[in-house]
């Protein structure tokens, strides 16, 4: 049987070991983890090695975006170990990875480092519009291909003052939008029987918030639904008592919120204690990862969120066949952890940066390789992913399904997908059911 003949989430021992990327060697030469944070590659210069940057929060409050990003690069290394064919030559990779520590000005700071210091040929960054946005802007400034996910295409487009039906000359996204947060949301509203069309939205002062208060907040309003805005509030408050009184006197049964997960997790506790108990929380930029769930433990109980990427999603490596059950089930035998979304984003960042790489004559001009970002259109383990197709130039749409946390098997939680009309190739797991009764 050949390796991508592999029934799911059935490895053979040489599949496991490429997957966990046990024993694998570092591309282009020996990589350690640097006292700073740095995956740092052997250095060469020479025209056969492509260096790719990787830019994400490893630290920090925003940390569980990129919990999974070592086990990805190593498992990229591996894959990739005998390197592969671009612009007429063998070429091999390096991956210098650098931590954001959840902070917008040293994204900057470490991505000028890349392009200054480390002379990369791309750089690839994800976790929300504060590292997305600000290592966009620095590559778009300096003329370096750029790949970003995980933030709204709209808080990345119009965040950067992107020109609609123009875009960017060297920097592009693949993520979702309002469009489909509401594609996601508003059915699962609908199932859970809502007797009010008020829905408590808890949205911070920040680029990530403001697009759902202005995109997301108009779509509402034009499927009749009230959107009951607690009131822009800064990253990193701790005290929601206000948010909560306002969302109890409007006796809104639906609740969505776009803040940072630990104050998410401050709120929600604050609001139990104070009895706003809506019947289905639709959370958005939280819940997306196990550690959150686990963190607020009988808390976390069906309340539902958006699903880009799960094992039970039919796609596969561009790369070398990998499923999306196969590098979930690898994922958790290495590390035994639980699996996240980002880890089919992340992993899709390096078979985006890959295929461009191959596809331009020269993969050393930034120019040409920018180019083949902004026209490409491939299928990966994050599926069909089309940066030509909009809604604006560079930026490719997934379409996310919804599911709710629910007490797991093998781990305390996992996400049982329970709304799939905007992609029914996700297979569901069970039925939408309330937060709270």
């Amino acid at each position: 049987m050949a390796d991508n003949d592999l029934p799911s989430g059935d490895l053979d021992r040489r599949r496991f070991l490429h997957l966990a990327g046990l024993g694998a060697a570092a591309i282009g030469g020996s990589s350690i983890l640097s006292a700073c944070g740095g995956l740092k590659g052997s250095g060469s210069s020479s025209s056969d090695v492509l260096k790719i940057g990787l830019v994400s929060p490893q630290t920090g409050p925003l940390a569980s975006f990129a919990s999974s990003d070592s086990f990805i690069v190593k498992n990229i290394q591996d894959a990739l170990r005998n390197g592969f064919s671009a612009g007429g030559k063998k070429r091999k990779i390096e991956i210098v990875v650098k931590d954001t520590q959840s902070n917008s000005t040293r994204a900057t700071e470490v991505t000028k480092q890349l392009i200054s210091d480390e002379k990369v040929d791309l750089v690839v960054a994800s976790g929300t519009p504060d590292t997305t946005n600000p290592v966009a802007d620095q590559c778009e400034a300096s003329g370096v291909p750029n790949v970003t996910t995980i933030a709204p295409w709209e808080a990345w487009f119009h965040g950067r003052g992107g020109t609609s039906g123009e875009g960017f000359t060297y920097t592009t996204l693949f993520f979702l939008g309002m469009e489909q947060f509401a594609d996601c949301f508003f059915p699962m509203w609908e199932q859970v029987g809502a007797t009010s069309k008020d829905v408590a939205a808890l949205w911070p002062d920040d680029t990530d918030a403001n697009a759902f208060r202005e995109g997301l907040g108009e779509m509402m309003r034009q499927e009749g639904y009230n959107p009951v805005d607690g009131g822009k509030y800064q990253d990193g408050s701790t005290d929601f008592s206000a948010q909560i009184a306002k969302f109890k006197k409007s006796q809104a049964e639906l609740f969505t919120c776009t803040p940072i997960p630990p104050d998410f997790q401050a709120y929600w506790k604050q609001a139990a204690q104070q009895n706003f108990r809506p019947k289905l929380a639709t959370v958005a930029k939280v819940m997306l990862f196990p550690a959150e769930a686990e963190a607020l433990g009988q808390l976390s109980n069906n309340i539902a969120t958006d699903v880009w990427w799960s094992p039970s999603h039919p796609y596969e490596s561009s790369i070398d066949g990998t499923t999306a059950t196969q590098l979930a089930d690898a994922f958790a035998a290495e590390t035994g952890n639980q699996w996240t979304q980002a880890l089919g984003s992340v992993y899709s960042l390096f078979e985006i940066a890959v295929e461009a790489l191959k596809k331009a004559d020269d993969p050393k001009d930034k120019d040409d390789v920018a180019e083949k970002l902004r026209t490409m259109n491939y299928s990966g383990i994050s599926g069909p992913l089309d940066f030509t197709d909009g809604p604006e130039p560079g930026v490719a749409i997934q379409h996310p399904v919804g599911g709710q946390w629910r007490p797991g098997k093998k781990f305390d939680w996992d996400v049982v997908i329970v709304e799939n009309s905007p992609n029914p190739d996700v297979p569901l797991g069970g039925d939408v059911e309330p937060t709270f009764a």
